[in-house]
């Protein structure tokens, strides 16, 4: 953990020239570019994924109406169409996975009070008026113009997630459903999902928050370019 803070350190005295009183807010999020920019090349992968299984939908059409009087056996045929294939239809969650440990440790360093036996210096930068360990209902509580910094955030995260509910829907509705267990409950959830980063801001220290607001709008424009 200290090893990651003294990294946090560095960037935001890299940066203090350009953002001053910000620069811990701006190294975040430099830190969430540099590590979205190391996962880029397993969304490519899902990007090329996702395309093969769009090229499977009439072989799973052929298959759901040969076997279409028994589920078992059309799950057990489309599951060995992906596989002959080299297609996962979960591959998709590997970024996101890839993902979680920073986002839990960028949590994790601003809610310490103390990093190895020292107080955390880092609790005393803010992005503008709004400290990156406090949460919303602090924001909430203190009053001020720290609360406009998270009206800045929802108002970005709930454009972004207003464009990937756009984008699933359609591709949803051109791709013909999965015939794997669960498939149509995750069917149903996934144009929803994005939504679902609001509360993730909401409830996560703000330097935490910056790190899915800028992964997010990431993912949201990467997601417009490989799967145009």
């Amino acid at each position: 953990m200290s090893v990651f803070a003294r990294l946090v350190e560095q960037l935001a005295e890299l940066l203090q020239p350009l953002f001053h009183g910000s620069a811990a807010a701006a190294a975040i999020i430099l830190f969430t570019a540099l590590v979205r920019l190391l996962v880029h090349p397993l969304s490519r992968a899902s990007a090329r994924g996702q395309k093969a299984r769009a090229e499977l939908q009439p072989k799973i059409a052929e298959l759901r109406r040969k076997h279409g009087k028994n589920p078992e056996k059309l799950q057990r045929a489309v599951l060995e169409l992906h596989t002959e294939h080299k297609v996962s239809p979960l591959a998709g969650c590997l970024p996101s996975l890839v993902q979680a440990p920073a986002f839990f440790l960028l949590f994790h360093l601003f809610s310490s009070e103390e990093i190895g036996g020292r107080p955390n210096e880092l609790l005393g930068h803010a992005l503008f008026t709004a400290p990156l360990g406090d949460r919303w209902s602090d924001a909430l509580s203190a009053g001020g113009a720290a609360g406009l910094v998270y009206v800045g955030l929802f108002a970005l995260v709930a454009a972004v997630a207003f464009f990937n509910y756009r984008r699933s829907k359609v591709a949803l509705a051109d791709s013909a459903p999965l015939d794997t267990p669960g498939a149509g409950a995750i069917t149903k959830v996934m144009p929803f999902v994005s939504f679902f980063t609001l509360v993730t801001v909401a409830v996560v220290p703000l330097a935490a928050a910056l790190y899915v607001v800028t992964s997010s709008t990431w993912s949201a424009v990467e997601r417009a370019v490989l799967y145009r």
